[in-house]
């Protein structure tokens, strides 16, 4: 996929400032660059994760605590590496899971983000036009994060594709080169599940459509089997 392009075709859909994220993409780089996060040493733990591994990706939709029951009864943490997007950690953690990955642009719940960063969930951090000020807030108090963009990346940020925390999910999930990929909670539906926290009602229905046709796109693209959990 080409994801200048498709993100161009997003960006003007939505009237999305790229300069606000610029300046996102500048703050976070800048505070990786500050704290001299080993982003290299990250990216290959995220490698060792994914790899040739079984992932199921939660998303934060009306379905999710349902998924989070079944993966907690059937045991599946020892048989699969878990992709929490964004405000689905929160249902995770209530559970007592902790997920091997967190994708987040910091809109889920701060306490639980915070949380499983310091207990060792590998911590992706999106930098956008919208969450300037909660990045500015929040970074100082995150511990090696690997940071990422929905523009060009500079510095030691990354762009593994996917605009919403689901559907990034699964891109970088498809990036390394996943074994498979089940999808749990990632409903894509006219109705926004409890688990997501601060949002615009019309701007998250009209972003979830986005993912949702990302996700159906990347499944014609990639050989890796993308589909529901059950």
């Amino acid at each position: 996929m080409d994801w200048k392009k498709k993100y161009d075709e997003i960006a003007e859909k939505l009237d999305i400032d790229r300069n606000d994220d610029r300046e996102a993409t500048l703050i976070l780089n800048r505070f990786i660059e500050k704290r001299d996060i080993d982003i290299d040493k990250l990216i290959h733990r995220l490698n060792r994760l994914i790899n040739n591994k079984s992932v199921i990706v939660f998303g934060a939709g009306p379905s999710l605590r349902k998924g989070v029951l079944f993966v907690k009864e059937n045991k599946l943490h020892s048989k699969h590496t878990f992709i929490a997007a964004d405000g689905s950690i929160t249902a995770l953690l209530e559970e007592e899971i902790l997920p091997d990955i967190l994708v987040t642009d910091l809109d889920g719940r701060l306490r639980d983000i915070l949380r499983a960063n310091i207990m060792g969930s590998l911590t992706i951090v999106h930098a956008h036009g919208d969450n300037i000020n909660i990045l500015k807030r929040t970074l100082p108090k995150l511990r090696n994060i690997i940071g990422t963009t929905q523009i060009e990346p500079i510095g030691r940020l990354q762009n593994f594709g996917g605009f919403t925390d689901g559907d990034r999910c699964v891109f970088l999930a498809v990036n390394f080169k996943a074994r498979e990929i089940l999808l749990s909670g990632m409903d894509f539906g006219n109705k926004i599940g409890r688990y997501s926290h601060r949002y615009n009602k019309k701007k998250k229905l009209q972003k979830l459509e986005i993912g949702k046709k990302l996700i159906e796109e990347l499944k014609k693209e990639t050989d890796i089997p993308i589909k529901n959990l059950r």
